[in-house]
């Protein structure tokens, strides 16, 4: 067997110095890939309205990729990408007067009706993929493929009729993995 010799020391550490950078650069790709920004806001109002933090995370990195301005072909605003109608509604149940559209843009009343909106979706559906398709397709939607016998996650998980909500909900929980990978919302920070 070799000698332990400065030569294969210095071989070794040279290993584990570039092993460690490589993993350094592989988490500054993935956060690059899965950011995380206005973590206060999440953490505030996902522990406000029950929801978990890394799946709001997830609908914001779907929804917008984290860009405040954002605006869907459709006519959805902000990070969490809100329909006019719905954020009017959901502000009048929860007791924001005078929402005005352009409000939809600041990141902290978009995120606060976003989870309120999405908590009650939870709460209704009792089932987070039934929630996720109806933050994206309608509740309407939702309740009428529960209703006709469409959605049947038992005996077909893959069940989602519209194609953009199906790709929707894979999308969020694939995003959903990798947040719970990369970040800590227990911790006071994350660089």
């Amino acid at each position: 067997m070799g000698r332990f010799t400065a030569k294969n020391i210095a071989i070794v550490l040279l290993i584990l110095f570039g092993l460690f950078s490589l993993y350094g650069n592989v988490m500054w790709f993935l956060k690059y890939l899965y950011p995380l920004k206005y973590r206060e806001c999440i953490i505030k109002y996902a522990d406000e309205y029950g929801v978990d933090p890394y799946l709001v995370a997830a609908v914001i990195k779907v929804e917008s990729n984290f860009s405040p301005e954002a605006v869907s072909p459709k006519g959805a605003m902000g990070l969490m990408q809100i329909m006019p109608d719905t954020a009017r509604w959901a502000a009048e149940q929860m007791g924001i007067e005078n929402l005005k559209e352009e409000k939809l843009f600041d990141p902290d009343i978009n995120i606060r009706i976003g989870v309120w909106y999405l908590a009650g979706l939870i709460k209704e559906f009792e089932d987070i993929d039934l929630a996720l398709a109806a933050y994206n397709g309608g509740r309407g939607n939702v309740r009428e493929w529960i209703k006709s016998g469409i959605y049947d996650k038992d005996k077909n998980p893959d069940c989602i009729p519209f194609g953009e909500t199906k790709r929707f909900v894979q999308k969020v929980k694939k995003a959903y993995s990798w947040y719970k990978r990369l970040y800590d919302f227990n911790q006071k920070s994350n660089r």
